[in-house]
């Protein structure tokens, strides 16, 4: 099996993740963090809604890392993105990095919106 190296142009992957913190494009971002191709913000979690709001004709679909175990997204919170045309889709916060960067990979509009391990 032939691997290839994933590169992101004009893009910002995750690097990594641990107690409390997010490596995104090479630099350390403490806290939860809403990451898109274009950049990383400060979010704080599910009760912050605007931030992913804001993101409405800019992305189709968000990734919401729940943290070490996955969670359902509050109702009215998901109410409020697919009024605005966006989808979610919740994961825990490994996944969710994961499942980010080969999205990313491919070029799609998306975002990460990332409660910490």
């Amino acid at each position: 099996m032939r691997l290839t190296e994933i590169t992101y142009p004009e893009a910002r992957p995750i690097d990594g993740y641990g107690p409390g913190f997010f490596r995104i494009a090479g630099q350390i971002h403490r806290g939860g963090a809403l990451v898109t191709a274009t950049g990383v913000t400060a979010w704080g979690g599910t009760d912050d809604a605007e931030p992913l709001l804001a993101l409405a004709g800019q992305v189709d679909v968000i990734f919401l890392g729940t943290g070490a175990t996955i969670a359902h997204i509050p109702a009215a919170l998901r109410d409020r993105l697919d009024a605005a045309g966006i989808g979610v889709e919740a994961m825990d916060t490994p996944a969710a990095c994961r499942t980010y960067n080969v999205i990313l990979s491919e070029g799609r509009r998306i975002a990460a919106a990332l409660i910490p391990v």
